[in-house]
């Protein structure tokens, strides 16, 4: 193999690579957008339709779904451990207790 075809092999080889490189980061933003709802990913401080009653002494909280429609929430513990991220209906409440840290707040997840 000449010098000439190794770098012509070696030129296309970038060619290709570039292309490929460039469709990839194309199509980057469109597979970086995931559901809103993906069940891991907090989203923020739940609307004021889901109601929090904090014990703080007593490390309770007691947490209903009056929204009118599903939500996935979770408790956050500061310094503590958090509840699972869960799906509760409307009208579902459920307790949480905690044994370290402090209540935080109750999010979208």
């Amino acid at each position: 193999m000449t010098h000439g075809n190794r770098l012509a092999r070696l030129t296309t080889g970038a060619l290709a690579a570039s292309a490929l490189l460039a469709t990839g980061l194309a199509i980057a933003p469109t597979a970086a957008a995931a559901p809103a709802t993906a069940p891991t990913a907090i989203q923020g401080t739940a609307p004021s339709c889901v109601k929090r009653d904090v014990i703080k002494h007593k490390k309770y909280v007691k947490v209903t779904n009056l929204c009118g429609e599903a939500m996935h929430l979770k408790v956050v513990i500061d310094w503590g451990n958090d509840s699972p991220c869960l799906t509760y209906q409307h009208g579902e409440q459920w307790e949480w207790n905690w044994g370290r840290g402090s209540y935080g707040k109750v999010v979208t997840c």
